[in-house]
């Protein structure tokens, strides 16, 4: 099917429409030569039908017969006695003598059959086609219809057929190439508009055709997903711009250090604010790594396993002074579990920074499909209109929760994205005072532990 794939889409539609077309027409063209020819036949059959009732009407009323036997023209009339010999013709029949009929020929056209004969039995030039009927006295009528006229009916109604038909077929073909061509002249101008993005054009977009088809509904989903890919892009770039930044200041802190001590030869006194610039750093790489590496993988590939989460919440409460778990039932999730401590960490440590006196852990379920991980400080909140806005990456408020104790800007970021590939959700609330970070993971039953 080499041929069939080197074929354009233009020349497939044509091929797979005019194939349908050509045997509908071939089927069309076969059906009106068969219903002509049954035409044609019956009206000869019914011609001699009315020549053989009208003489057997005369033979049954005794009377005698004019001669000739009275015949429409052409038709070729005969009457046989009962022993199959020709008394009495037509004046189409040239030789009385010489029956139109013989032996198992008059027994065949009696019961019903309509006998084909050649025509020189009657000195015809043409096929005679024979109809037979015995009257009561057991003289029987032989009616011959010239079948001449027939065959040139039909052989002209063939002719007609051969000759129309390839022409018909052309028309079809041609008249099909310029359909096609026009209803894919949309989807060429989506080509020619797609060869003419690029990654620095962000704001072209592919030509809407003006008819409400597949094409146009085509073309409107695909420039949806270029405005998604637009705004990916542009958050890449800000994500780019900013991870830029937050590298930046740390290692312009550094250096200015190391050149302070290397004046003042005092390198004592650099080493501790050096070191606080190397972890903050080495954090934000790791961040930046985490992101990256959750960006492209696939969660399904990831190694799960039943987690119990009053356990992870009561080792990471340990780590703070402030920090006090709520008494709960035994509550398990499946996921990964490095994953899943991270979640709960970023926001604890979150929450720890931000908080005045205390931060609450608890785990609860939710339902029998969903269990509830709280983390509360009794801080100042956050406005509720920039409460969505904190798990932007890079995100900081102008308030109290800005830059401060070397965050990033990425813990909440981390937290929503290791969420999502868990299937779960994470949201804040307002604790007044303070906030409320609700993580909300599948429940595993406790019944496969």
């Amino acid at each position: 099917m080499k041929w069939w794939a080197s074929l354009s889409l233009r020349g497939r539609l044509v091929l797979l429409g005019t194939s349908g077309l050509i045997v509908g027409l071939s089927i069309a063209g076969i059906a009106m030569a068969t219903a002509m020819t049954y035409s044609f036949r019956g009206s000869l059959d019914r011609s001699a039908d009315g020549t053989v009732t009208e003489i057997a009407a005369l033979l049954d009323e005794g009377g005698r017969l004019p001669e000739p036997l009275p015949a429409p023209s052409k038709q070729v009339v005969q009457v046989l006695d009962p022993q199959h010999r020709s008394v009495q013709a037509g004046d189409q029949t040239a030789d009385l003598l010489v029956p139109l009929l013989r032996g198992p020929e008059v027994d065949r056209a009696l019961h019903g059959e309509r006998v084909e004969v050649p025509g020189d039995r009657a000195v015809q030039p043409d096929m005679l086609r024979v109809t037979a009927h015995q009257v009561t006295d057991g003289r029987i009528i032989l009616v011959g219809v010239p079948l001449g006229d027939f065959h040139r009916s039909l052989d002209l109604l063939r002719t007609a057929l051969w000759v129309t038909y390839p022409a018909l077929v052309f028309v079809l073909v041609v008249i099909a190439w310029r359909v096609v061509g026009a209803a894919l002249s949309p989807v060429d101008r989506l080509r020619l508009g797609a060869e003419r993005i690029t990654g620095a054009a962000t704001d072209e977009r592919l030509p809407v055709p003006p008819s409400s088809d597949e094409i146009q509904r085509l073309a409107i989903t695909l420039n949806h997903m270029l405005d998604r890919l637009a705004v990916s892009r542009a958050r890449q770039r800000a994500f780019i711009a900013d991870a830029a930044h937050e590298l930046r200041s740390p290692l312009a802190s550094i250096r200015i250090q190391i050149e302070v001590a290397q004046k003042l030869g005092d390198w004592a006194a650099v080493s501790d604010d050096v070191i606080t610039d190397l972890d903050r750093l080495s954090r934000l790489v790791d961040d930046l790594l985490l992101l990256a590496r959750a960006d492209a993988s696939d969660p399904r590939r990831s190694a799960l396993e039943p987690v119990e989460l009053h356990t992870l919440l009561t080792s990471l409460a340990k780590r703070f002074d402030t920090v006090t778990v709520e008494p709960g039932e035994s509550l398990w999730t499946e996921g990964d579990p490095d994953a899943l401590h991270r979640i709960v960490l970023n926001l604890v440590d979150n929450a720890v920074r931000h908080a005045r006196t205390r931060v609450v852990l608890a785990a609860s379920p939710e339902g029998s499909s969903e269990v509830l991980v709280t983390v509360t400080d009794d801080g100042e909140g956050i406005p509720a209109p920039l409460r969505e806005r904190v798990f932007d990456r890079f995100a900081r408020l102008d308030d109290g929760r800005a830059r401060d104790a070397g965050g990033s800007g990425l813990g909440l970021a981390i937290v929503r994205e290791l969420t999502r590939r868990h299937g779960g959700t994470v949201r804040l609330i307002d604790a007044r005072p303070g906030v409320r970070a609700e993580v909300r993971l599948p429940r595993l039953p406790d019944s496969t532990m």
